[in-house]
């Protein structure tokens, strides 16, 4: 018996490669999505005889309208998946003022277009079957907007402010959803991005192991949003809390005092 299967997006490498290993040592059969095809036939022969589960390569670019069709269409079609885990995503090269729109653009197509469209495939057919669970790779940048690329902090905000609203959603239906929010982490994004990994100070650094390890331990304790190297989960807790408290002021039939004319400062 597995635990069902497991769809990993960028799963040739990186932290795809690290979630596809440990989640054949937990039982799940899995559909791995890359575009590289033979890293991928190496890494699924080597999983299915290491742990005796049923691994499919599935060599596809997610930006191509017809390749994720078909992942989509597994997502609705078949009964035996579980788990969607969406790793797949690019990092720029540069600030934003040095950065290519179109650049710019595949990223965003790729970090929250195909993202959301894989996510939401998933959440309704997972609804329906009364159970699953999508993991959604977001980033800590999403928490400091002024630290990094624009564009980049902007589509990992978007990753966790739709895992945690599908969250809430999906929970009557016994669905569970979590994002992950690793900070620097040891993989060939930084290479891919042109990024000197020497120049990170290397307590910044965690290896990819350690940090899907600390995820799949968040997601066992059903954790929304899982930030591996938080130590001190107060302040998460805080910060949450502070978020909730504006709600009842967030939307009003008159302006506030201080926007009257005539109050402000000039």
């Amino acid at each position: 018996m597995t635990m069902g299967t497991a769809i990993i997006t960028g799963a040739s490498s990186g932290i795809g490669a690290v979630y596809a290993e440990r989640l054949a040592r937990r039982g799940y059969d899995l559909v791995l999505v890359a575009r590289d095809r033979g890293r991928l036939a190496a890494l699924a022969e080597r999983l299915a005889k290491e742990h005796g589960v049923a691994v499919t390569p599935l060599a596809a670019n997610l930006t191509r309208d017809s390749d994720r069709e078909e992942v989509l269409t597994m997502l609705r079609e078949d009964e035996g998946l579980s788990l969607l885990v969406n790793c797949a995503g690019i990092a720029p090269n540069a600030p934003l003022l040095n950065s290519e729109r179109g650049g710019l653009e595949s990223m965003l197509h790729l970090n929250v277009d195909v993202l959301h469209s894989l996510a939401v495939t998933a959440a309704q057919a997972f609804a329906g079957r009364r159970r699953g669970a999508i993991i959604n790779i977001a980033s800590v940048v999403a928490l400091m907007p002024e630290r990094f690329n624009a564009s980049y902090c902007a589509s990992k905000a978007f990753v966790l402010a739709f895992t945690q609203a599908i969250s809430a959603e999906l929970n009557p239906y016994g669905v569970q959803v979590q994002a992950v929010l690793p900070g620097f982490t040891r993989t060939e994004l930084f290479e891919r991005a042109g990024v000197d990994i020497a120049a990170i100070p290397p307590e910044m650094i965690m290896e990819a192991g350690d940090m899907v390890d600390a995820a799949l331990a968040g997601f066992d304790r059903g954790e929304v949003v899982t930030i591996p190297s938080l130590a001190d989960v107060q302040l998460w807790s805080d910060l949450e809390n502070a978020r909730l408290a504006l709600a009842p002021y967030l939307s009003l039939k008159q302006p506030a005092a201080r926007y009257k004319v005539g109050t402000g400062a000039p």
